[in-house]
């Protein structure tokens, strides 16, 4: 085995994890972190979409490199990944995502939308064996997966009114810590997949109050 990955030869399954061709729609907060933690694990390609440029108040809460700015995100994130691994094969989507984009089959969500991941499911939905959808305000994360029958029927009922969402002050509500939490239970998610572990549909977390709650989810 590569001594890469040597260190993690038990907890994510090599063989498994070189058939997997993954996609992160939207390489903001949440995004950026999955698709650095998907190069750092192996994965061997790798899509990443998001229509965004690199501001400056991305350097803080997203992570971005101050020789990034005015960068399209794909194309920083892009070059952050194959740093970390030159071995990785990576597409970049400079544009939203559309009901006709072609995507891998491991899907992880981190938009900040509630009608883009309307939009999303409704077109992978029937396509993709396994979806994360990373949310985060402030210091409150959410992480919401479907990959079997019953967690997809529950991701829909998630899907709620853009008025009925969480709303953390505007000036507080990305920060760089909890982003990087929220891509870790996604991660963790996805390798727990791979090892054909049961998956909690819901994974619900605040860092301010130190609580965490797993509503049962359909299952």
């Amino acid at each position: 085995m590569d001594d890469r990955f040597s260190r993690q030869a038990d907890i994510v399954p090599r063989q498994r994890i070189l058939d997997c061709k993954a996609t992160v729609i939207g390489v903001g907060a949440i995004g950026r972190q999955v698709s650095l933690q998907l190069t750092a694990i192996g994965v061997p390609h790798l899509q990443i979409i998001d229509f965004d440029y690199v501001e400056i108040s991305n350097l803080a809460s997203q992570g971005y490199l101050a020789k990034d700015l005015h960068k399209p995100k794909v194309d920083a994130t892009a070059e952050f990944c194959r740093q970390m691994n030159p071995e990785l094969v990576i597409e970049v989507v400079l544009d939203r995502f559309k009901r006709s984009t072609t995507v891998g089959n491991y899907v992880f969500v981190c938009v900040d939308s509630i009608e883009t991941r309307k939009i999303i499911w409704d077109a992978l939905k029937d396509k993709v064996s396994f979806l994360c959808d990373g949310r985060m305000s402030a210091e409150v994360l959410r992480v919401i997966t479907a990959y079997d029958e019953k967690s997809r029927k529950y991701y829909p009922q998630t899907l709620f009114a853009a008025e009925q969402a969480y709303a953390g002050p505007c000036t507080a509500k990305t920060t760089i810590y909890c982003a990087n939490i929220a891509a870790g239970f996604m991660l963790a998610q996805f390798t727990k997949y791979l090892r054909l572990l049961p998956v909690e549909p819901d994974v619900q977390v605040n860092l301010l109050a130190m609580e965490m709650n797993v509503p049962n989810g359909g299952n």
